[in-house]
């Protein structure tokens, strides 16, 4: 008897790497709903209208998934943003809007998920961190946060639930060509202070993301992970990110953090 079709929800699946991951989730056969606030799903993916933030809209779009196909065997959090500028300059309702989307928001759709996940004793769930949450980048700072709070909950989160056959996964992509770069929130606010410096960091980061990996390529790799049962807690895409991710641990922070200092806030 052939396995039933795996049904799988991803946020922020209107563009990007969410995009690339329902499609190819779709191509893998399984189900897929994507949440965004903006209705422009791949063909084969079906959108529901949520709001991240809003715990109300986020519980009535898993509840009605739930209603449609009784279960939910794979959630992709990869809704999310970036906001850049000097920490020092950053107002403080941009800060908390950065952890209140990119943190907050992937909890609010863990949380609606899990007890349907626990029900069934089975589920995966990937979680879109960063490089950027291993290796903060300065004058991203708050971006930065942001993703290595993510790496943290997953961690947690998985001891959590692991006696209920589920799994948790923190994806790190790097540079990745997609138009998250030009819905950065950029401030230049005191770069004169800061000597011109706040620029050549976001201009070196936007080149970089610009040249990176394609979301298809991105979003194929997400999907692939999605549809293992079990991977390590904490996955890098693309052979040089993960051979950052190693360095990152073998290096003493001090020689880590001044690297990441030379490349972004010279």
């Amino acid at each position: 008897m052939s396995e039933p079709i795996k049904v799988a929800v991803v946020t922020g699946g209107s563009s990007g790497i969410g995009r690339a991951t329902a499609l190819s989730l779709v191509e893998k056969g399984c189900k897929v709903y994507e949440l965004s606030r903006r209705e422009n799903p791949p063909k084969g993916v079906d959108h529901l209208t949520a709001d991240i933030t809003d715990e109300t809209q986020v519980k009535a779009a898993i509840g009605e998934i739930i209603r449609r196909e009784g279960r939910i065997d794979i959630l992709v959090n990869n809704a999310g943003y970036g906001i850049s500028g000097a920490a020092e300059m950053t107002d403080s309702k941009d800060a908390h809007q950065q952890l209140e989307i990119n943190l907050f928001g992937m909890d609010n759709v863990t949380r609606a998920v899990l007890p349907h996940m626990r029900k069934e004793k089975s589920g995966r769930i990937l979680c879109i961190s960063s490089i950027a949450g291993i290796l903060p980048i300065p004058f991203q700072l708050w971006y930065s946060v942001s993703k290595s709070a993510i790496a943290s909950y997953v961690l947690a989160l998985q001891n959590e639930v692991r006696p209920f056959g589920i799994t948790v996964c923190a994806v790190l992509p790097g540079d990745i060509a997609t138009g998250f770069t030009d819905a950065r929130n950029k401030s230049d606010s005191g770069n004169d202070v800061y000597g011109g410096r706040i620029e050549r960091s976001v201009a070196t980061m936007e080149k970089d993301e610009r040249g990176g990996m394609s979301p298809d390529k991105a979003g194929a790799y997400i999907a692939r992970l999605a549809l293992k049962r079990r991977t390590r807690p904490l996955k890098a895409i693309g052979f040089s990110y993960k051979a950052v991710a190693v360095l990152s641990k073998l290096l003493p922070r001090s020689w880590s953090n001044y690297i990441v200092g030379k490349i972004y806030a010279k």
